[in-house]
């Protein structure tokens, strides 16, 4: 079997972050030797922890119980009500040492010990429940925690690290796919504006791989800020990222910017005429709302005449890309669009 070979000291971050990469393989042990532990891998986690920088060894596994979490946490929880555990989540979302699962209305008599059986199941300190959706203008997580105290984890994605509390901020993940398109694109030399920053989704992969000369990232939320704060230095782009705490209609200046990213969705359309201020001519907005699947052609074009004609400069579109299905007949769309 393939292990990883990873130093003592640094052992208990890494291998929550492999965890979480889905490279290890959770039914065999992980051993000590020497000052390394040696973190066992399925195939595919093989190469994730070579990018990683970590040696990888031949061992002989030493297996865990090899029954799957999800009968085991039915063995466990035999004793309530069948149709209880018929609807029991069989799937999770995993940050860090947290698992984030979904429960029917059937289990809330049950939560406390249905909490302690996810997480001594699936190896985690702390089970929360995610009780749908978002509220209020900061989009706080509707999240309650049923076992355990440490809601705050780091995420680990595409070579970028996310810190942030799970019942405080929001973190799609269904938006991986253009965080990592975000990180691939050519921003050299460019002065970027991230209108909503939050802990750094977008700005983070910008400044490290994309190459821009400076990004702004407008937060209003204080609780999303100050993780933006802490991930800036814990990715190590403190010389690129620059943070405002406030509001980004407060931001100063004026066709200075040659990208602008408006990460925000179904009220979006209310900040394109600051985008459109503060863009160059030849500047690119980054776009995203949510619009009925049969019309979001015409809502884009509707959206961006009416604002560049008050605003008087031209547009054309780059390119449109369904993110993320958000409800029935309802996507959640990110358009690139070229400022003139």
């Amino acid at each position: 079997m393939k292990f990883a070979k990873v130093p003592l000291l640094e052992s208990a971050a890494v291998i929550v972050m492999l965890k979480e990469m889905d490279a290890v393989d959770r039914f065999a042990k992980i051993t000590k030797k020497e000052d390394y532990k040696l973190v066992p891998l399925l195939s595919d986690g093989i190469s994730k922890a070579e990018k990683m920088g970590f040696e990888i060894v031949d061992g002989a596994a030493h297996s865990k119980e090899r029954t799957p979490p999800q009968e085991r946490i039915l063995s466990v929880l035999c004793d309530i009500p069948k149709d209880v555990q018929n609807e029991l989540p069989m799937k999770w979302e995993y940050v860090g040492d947290i698992a984030i699962i979904r429960l029917a209305p059937s289990a809330e008599l049950y939560k406390e010990r249905i909490g302690q059986a996810y997480a001594e199941n699936l190896g985690m300190k702390t089970i929360c429940v995610d009780r749908g959706g978002v509220k209020g203008e900061f989009r706080r997580p509707d999240m309650e925690t049923i076992y355990g105290k440490c809601t705050e984890s780091i995420r680990l994605e595409n070579g970028i690290r996310y810190c942030f509390d799970v019942t405080k901020v929001m973190f799609a993940s269904g938006n991986i796919d253009e965080r990592e398109r975000m990180g691939k694109l050519d921003c050299t030399d460019e002065i970027v504006v991230d209108m909503f920053a939050g802990i750094g989704y977008f700005a983070l992969p910008l400044a490290k791989f994309a190459n821009a000369s400076k990004v702004i990232a407008c937060e209003k939320n204080p609780e999303s800020y100050e993780f933006l704060v802490r991930n800036i230095a814990l990715n190590e782009v403190g010389n690129t990222i620059t943070p405002i705490l406030g509001d980004n209609l407060d931001i100063s200046g004026e066709a200075f910017a040659d990208r602008i990213v408006m990460g925000y969705i179904q009220k979006t359309a209310d900040f394109l005429p600051k985008a459109l201020k503060m863009i160059k001519c030849g500047g690119t907005i980054h776009y995203h709302d949510t619009f009925y699947v049969h019309e979001y052609k015409d809502r884009i074009n509707e959206i961006f005449s009416k604002a560049c004609a008050d605003a008087g400069c031209k547009f054309s579109i780059k390119e449109i890309r369904e993110v993320k299905s958000f409800a029935p007949s309802v996507s959640h769309y990110v358009v690139d669009v070229r400022i003139d």
